[in-house]
């Protein structure tokens, strides 16, 4: 009976596991719509300034901003990685900083050397286990992105790479695809160039009051920062819908543990009532 008791256990123990499992991904799937919800409010304005840029990319106007600027030589490079502060979403951080994780040895092995920006705690434990050069780093976000908190710490990048300390920043996250799938990128931030930034519709330039420099400032900074924060936003969605995922998995695999330490269980019981049985029949037989 001893073993009885401890397969008693056992499904006991596995039971109160899949009620956490299973209450956290109910959580998961009610934060996963409002982050679902934010990522595709912010779409729009992400979508009409970089619009915008495209235009400004092509426009040839009097003042030549350093953002659109290629540096001729890249001796260092700036890394934004953007990760979860939490853990239980599957392999979700686990993507986003093995691809940033290959980005980083490449640069190394050209010469180049690397600042890095973390925007996640997964994100700024793993640089900092590397021994990576951690300039800026926001953590403890919570479910919804503050700009005011990001804007701080990415400024670090844009200033560096305004100064020509940094000659190319790259930012890694997870982009949201749908609720089963989510996969991590790495884009070039700056220069705004290429296919990030895009291609205007038409042929054609802007009349800029009160004069370039000032709008093209103004305009290519928020830019920057919209491009942060929708990263945020996508790599938010993502994480509450591996998270549901992940706990569902798991609480589908706790509640087969569960028949299967029952069968085991009624298994070992009838064995034992099969015994005392046998010892029974035995013993009025010698009788």
């Amino acid at each position: 009976m001893a073993g009885s008791k401890e397969i008693r256990v056992k499904i006991k123990s596995v039971q109160n596991t899949r009620k956490i499992t299973k209450a956290m991904e109910m959580v998961a799937a009610s934060k996963m719509r409002k982050a679902q919800e934010r990522m595709r409010q912010a779409r729009p304005f992400s979508e009409n300034i970089r619009s915008i840029a495209a235009n400004l990319s092509h426009a040839n106007p009097e003042y030549a901003h350093p953002f659109l600027v290629e540096h001729d030589t890249v001796k260092r490079v700036g890394l934004i990685i953007i990760t979860t502060d939490k853990g239980l979403c599957g392999g979700l951080n686990t993507n986003a900083l093995r691809l940033a994780l290959n980005r980083y040895k490449g640069w190394e092995a050209e010469g180049e050397q690397i600042d890095v920006c973390a925007i996640g705690g997964k994100g700024l434990g793993f640089m900092q286990r590397l021994g990576a050069n951690v300039v800026a780093s926001v953590v403890q976000m919570g479910d919804k992105p503050n700009v005011e908190r990001l804007i701080g710490a990415v400024k670090v990048m844009i200033d560096a790479y305004a100064a020509g300390t940094i000659d190319r920043v790259v930012m890694v996250y997870t982009r949201f695809i749908n609720t089963m799938k989510q996969e991590p990128v790495a884009e070039q931030l700056l220069p705004l160039s290429g296919e990030r930034v895009g291609a205007p519709d038409g042929s054609w330039d802007y009349i800029y009051e009160p004069d370039p420099k000032i709008v093209l400032d103004e305009v290519l900074n928020r830019y920057v920062e919209a491009l942060v924060y929708q990263a945020v936003a996508e790599n938010m969605a993502s994480e509450q819908s591996a998270r549901m995922v992940a706990m569902k998995a798991a609480s589908d695999n706790a509640g087969t543990v569960i028949d299967e330490l029952t069968l085991i269980y009624n298994k070992s019981r009838q064995a034992a009532i099969t015994k005392e049985l046998s010892e029974i029949v035995g013993g009025a037989a010698a009788v």
